[in-house]
C-alpha cells in the first residue's frame, strides 16, 4: 500500500497522522506560548473521526493480548510472531489511551468510582486517569522502578532490599526460576520442532536439555524418613577440578544465547536468559556436588544464597526475576497499559493504587486473563509497599477498557477491578 501521509493542525496543538500498511501511527504534540508541553485537550471532531479507526482494530484483534512479554492468543495460548499484528495492537493502545483522556469519559469513570467508594473509604471525589502521564504504560520489571513509583526512601529501599534477598535468593527458589525459564523455552522449542531444524539448532535444544539436567540434579530429598542426612562425603579426588561448578552453566547460557539470537521468536527467551546470566556470574566459583554427603550440600546452597544476597542490587533485574517467582511461582513479564498512580491519603490514612490494562473484547475469557495479569502488578506494588513500611493502607484497584464493552465492576482475590466500555 502507498504511504499516505496527513498533517493536520488543530487549535493549540499539532497532531500527525501517518498511514503505513493500514495502521494508523500518531504523534500529537501540544504547545502553549511559554513553550512547555500541556495536557492533550482535542475536538470531538477527532474523536468522532478516530472512533471507527479503534472499533476496526478491536475487531481485528479479539482474543489477542499481551502475556508475559509477548502477543498470544487468550483462547488458546499460542504465541504471535507479527510485527505487522504487534504495530496494530500499539496503534490501537495508543488511540484508547487518548480516548480515555477525553471528558465525556473521564466523566463517566468519575462518577462510576467515587460512587462505588461510598463507604467511607473514599470520602473526596478522585479523578484517575486525567493526567497524561497517568495513562502512559509501564513494564515492571525491577524494585527500583517499583520504589519510584512508591516514592521509597533511600533509608526504606535499604530494608526492603534486606528482607526481599533474605526471602528470595533462596537456593530452592533460584533453582525453581532457572527450571522455569529453561522448561518455558524447551517448550516451545518442542513446540517449533527445533532440534530437528538444522545442526545450529539441535546444539540449543541440546543445551537447554543439559542446563535442565543440571538443575534438575540439585534436588535433594526431604523425606525425613530416608537416610539422605546420614550420605558420608567420598574420599577426596586428586587432580582436576573434582566437581562441577555454577560457572559450567554461565557457560553453556553464553552459548545458547548465541544460538538463539538470530531467531525473531526467540527475543522474549534471551532477555531472560540475559537476566539470570547477572546471578550466575556472581556464583559462578560454587560448586555443584552431588556426591557429598548432606551437610556439605546444605552448605553449597547456603554459599548461593549468600553471594546473591550479596551481589543483586535495587535495581537488579535478576532479583526482580527472584521475586516474582517466590510471590507467584513463574516469571512472566509484568506489563501496565496505563501505569495510573496511588489516589486518596489527604487526611485519611487509605490509599488507592489505580492502574489499568486496554482489552480487545469484552468476552469473559478475555476480561478474567486481563484482571489476572493487573491483580499480578498491582500485588507486587503492595508487597513492596509493605516491606518498605509506607504509612497509610494500600487498597488495590484495577481498570480494564475495552471498544463497546458493558460497564461493570469485578472483585477479584478482595480488590475492585471497573471494566469501562470506550464509546463516543
Amino acid at each position: 500500500m502507498v504511504y499516505k501521509h496527513v498533517q493536520k493542525f488543530l487549535t493549540g496543538s499539532k497532531c500527525f497522522e501517518s498511514k503505513r500498511n493500514g495502521v494508523v501511527h500518531l504523534n500529537l504534540r501540544l504547545y502553549h506560548s511559554s513553550g512547555e508541553t500541556e495536557e492533550e485537550v482535542l475536538p470531538i471532531e477527532w474523536y468522532e473521526k478516530m472512533f471507527p479507526t479503534i472499533t476496526k482494530l478491536t475487531h481485528q484483534l479479539k482474543h489477542v493480548d499481551m502475556i508475559d512479554g509477548r502477543l498470544a492468543n487468550v483462547n488458546d495460548g499460542s504465541v504471535i510472531v507479527d510485527e505487522y499484528i504487534q504495530h496494530k495492537m500499539h496503534t490501537l493502545k495508543s488511540l484508547v489511551r487518548f480516548f480515555v483522556g477525553s471528558p465525556s469519559v473521564q466523566q463517566k469513570v468519575t462518577e462510576t468510582v467515587n460512587g462505588l467508594l461510598v463507604d467511607g473509604k473514599c470520602r473526596n471525589p478522585v479523578v484517575c486517569f486525567s493526567k497524561a502521564s497517568e495513562r502512559g504504560p509501564m513494564v515492571v520489571n525491577s524494585l527500583t522502578k517499583v520504589s519510584n513509583f512508591l516514592n521509597v526512601s533511600a533509608q526504606q529501599r535499604k530494608v526492603v532490599r534486606f528482607k526481599i534477598c533474605e526471602q528470595v535468593t533462596q537456593h530452592k527458589i533460584w533453582r525453581g526460576a532457572l527450571e522455569e525459564i529453561l522448561n518455558e523455552l524447551k517448550s516451545e522449542m518442542d513446540l517449533l520442532n527445533y532440534n530437528c531444524l538444522g545442526k545450529g539448532n539441535n546444539m540449543g535444544y541440546q543445551i537447554v536439555s543439559s542446563c535442565l539436567k543440571f538443575v534438575s540434579d540439585m534436588d535433594i530429598s526431604v523425606d525425613h524418613d530416608s537416610t539422605s542426612w546420614m550420605r558420608l562425603a567420598p574420599a577426596k579426588r586428586v587432580g582436576s577440578r573434582s566437581c562441577a561448578e555454577w560457572e559450567d552453566v554461565l557457560e553453556m547460557f553464553h552459548d545458547l544465547i548465541r544460538c538463539l539470537k538470530s531467531e525473531n521468536w526467540s527475543a522474549h527467551h534471551v532477555e531472560k536468559l540475559e537476566v539470570m546470566k547477572e546471578g550466575l556470574s556472581r556464583i559462578k566459583n560454587v560448586p555443584i556436588d552431588k556426591s557429598l554427603g548432606y551437610k556439605e550440600v546444605l552448605h553449597q546452597e547456603s554459599l548461593v544464597q549468600k553471594k546473591l544476597s550479596n551481589a543483586l542490587g535495587h535495581s537488579s533485574r535478576c532479583l526482580f526475576t527472584l521475586l516474582l517467582y517466590y510471590l507467584y511461582g513463574h516469571v512472566r513479564d509484568i506489563e501496565v497499559d496505563m501505569r495510573g498512580g496511588i489516589y486518596g491519603g489527604d487526611g485519611e490514612n487509605i490509599f488507592h493504587l489505580r492502574m489499568g490494562r486496554i482489552l480487545t473484547s469484552d468476552e469473559e475469557e478475555m476480561v478474567w486473563s486481563g484482571m489476572k495479569q493487573l491483580d499480578r502488578a498491582l500485588r507486587v506494588f503492595k508487597f513492596v509497599w509493605e516491606i518498605a513500611g509506607m504509612k497509610g493502607f494500600l487498597e488495590l484497584q484495577g481498570h480494564l477498557w475495552c471498544v463497546g464493552a458493558k460497564d461493570k465492576t469485578l472483585t477479584y482475590r478482595g480488590s475492585l477491578f471497573f471494566v469501562h466500555g470506550i464509546s463516543l
